[in-house]
C-alpha cells in the first residue's frame, strides 16, 4: 500500500503539473491561422478524456481528466484548471501560463488539495508543445500535440523515488 501512495504522490506533482501543462502545453501550440489572435485564441473552454498511468514497476491504471482553460490578461496569457481522478487518486491543479515572441513557454502551478506547486519552462512549434516542469523533489517532461478539438499529452516523471509515465488524451466539449 505503501508503495502505491509513493507512487501516486510522485505522480500528483509530475501529472499535474503535466495535466496543467498538458492542457497549457496542448492550448500553447498555434495553428497558423489563429496565430495573429494570440496562441490561445482556440483553447479557451472545456476539455475533458482519459489516459493511462503506468509506474516503472506496477500495473498501468486508468485516469479520468477534465480542464478548463481560461484567457488570462493577454492573449499570450491563459489560466487552468485540471482535475484528474483515476479508482485509486484524485488531483485539482491550477495553472498560469505565458508564451513569448520566441514561442518559449513560462509559468507557475499549484496542486490544491495538496498544497504543492513549482515553475513549468519549454516551448511552443507548431501544433507541438514541450514542458519540463519541476518542484522540490521531483521533475517531469511533458510533451503535448494538439490538433483541431484534441490534445494528447505524454509525461515521463521522475521523483519521490519513482518513475512513472502517463498518456492521457483530451477532447475539446
Amino acid at each position: 500500500m505503501q508503495r502505491t501512495s509513493d507512487f501516486l504522490s510522485a505522480f500528483s506533482r509530475a501529472g499535474i503539473l503535466g495535466f496543467c501543462l498538458l492542457a497549457v502545453v496542448s492550448v500553447l501550440s498555434v495553428p497558423p491561422a489563429s496565430a495573429q489572435a494570440g496562441p490561445f485564441a482556440d483553447f479557451a473552454g472545456s476539455w475533458s478524456g482519459n489516459g493511462t498511468l503506468r509506474p516503472e514497476n506496477g500495473a498501468a491504471e486508468r485516469i479520468r481528466c477534465n480542464a478548463t482553460y481560461r484567457a488570462g490578461g493577454s492573449q499570450r496569457e491563459i489560466d487552468l484548471q485540471l482535475r484528474c481522478a483515476s479508482d485509486s487518486y484524485n488531483f485539482d491543479l491550477v495553472g498560469q501560463f505565458t508564451v513569448d515572441d520566441q514561442n518559449q513557454v513560462s509559468g507557475r502551478w499549484t496542486e490544491r488539495s495538496r498544497s504543492t506547486g513549482g515553475t513549468a519552462v519549454g516551448n511552443a512549434q507548431g501544433d507541438r508543445l514541450q514542458l519540463h516542469i519541476e518542484s522540490a523533489g521531483f521533475a517531469a517532461e511533458v510533451v503535448m500535440v494538439t490538433r483541431n478539438r484534441r490534445q494528447s499529452v505524454d509525461i515521463d516523471s521522475h521523483g519521490g523515488g519513482q518513475v512513472v509515465k502517463a498518456s492521457i488524451t483530451l477532447n475539446r466539449s
